[in-house]
């Protein structure tokens, strides 16, 4: 199957370069065809609104938003223990922690942030979807995702899509593109790397940060808005 395709589309270099070792003997076509996805509709003023009405306790506080699954994979004990570390210098910001937890991993994450000493300032908030999940975009201070694995990486691209500064490791595939497009901040996947990602977002002049979110936007405009996927797609059929 795949020989004879026409071509294998891949979500990133990264991911096609992966397969190399993955599928072997390698005898197909590749094409790179990023994930796409549409900016946010609606009003971002009202969604931040509705978000911080929903969870009040937030409406105060700044806060590094994670919204992934509740995994492994995802590096949330990394998160915590970075988070841990910046809590003291940094008392008026907050975790939120955002997702399903499939694997039951929330109670041990819990009883970690309540060994380090940062339980009242962390959130767990569950699924967000609609109004609130962009609601919670656009009411962060950053996004984090300091995952050991991400073939792409679809909330980091909504968060860029909110103009919200980025912070992950760099195994989330689309690294590559944050860094040269000035678009966020790439540590590895390690405490001591999430940590000094999150005390960068933190230590930002305002000029600095602004810049970022403008190369953020352009990033998603260039790279991950639906319609260059669309073109990308139908490119490999013509």
């Amino acid at each position: 199957m795949l020989r004879d395709a026409r071509a294998v589309c891949f979500t990133t270099p990264a991911e096609r370069d992966a397969a190399v070792d993955t599928f072997w003997p390698q005898h197909w076509v590749p094409a790179v065809v990023s994930f796409g996805t549409v900016a946010p509709p609606g009003d971002a003023a009202a969604q931040r609104a509705t978000f911080l009405r929903r969870y009040p306790q937030l409406q105060s506080r700044r806060f590094f938003l994670f919204l992934s699954r509740i995994h492994p994979k995802k590096g949330c004990d990394l998160l915590l223990e970075a988070f841990s570390r910046l809590a003291a210098a940094y008392p008026d910001v907050d975790l939120v922690m955002a997702g399903p937890d499939e694997e039951g991993l929330r109670r041990q994450l819990e009883d970690q942030a309540r060994s380090l000493g940062i339980e009242p300032r962390v959130h767990w908030l569950g699924m967000l979807e609609g109004t609130l999940k962009w609601g919670a975009f656009h009411a962060a201070e950053a996004f984090v995702l300091p995952s050991h694995q991400e073939n792409f990486g679809v909330a980091v691209v909504e968060a860029l899509a909110c103009g919200v500064p980025v912070v992950i490791s760099d195994k989330v595939n689309i690294w590559p593109d944050i860094v040269k497009d000035e678009a966020g901040i790439v540590k590895p996947d390690t405490a001591e790397g999430t940590y000094l990602g999150m005390a960068a977002a933190l230590a930002m002049e305002p000029e600095a940060r602004l810049r970022m979110v403008m190369n953020g936007l352009a990033c998603f405009r260039s790279r991950y808005e639906m319609k260059r996927t669309a073109r990308a797609l139908q490119d490999v059929f013509l």
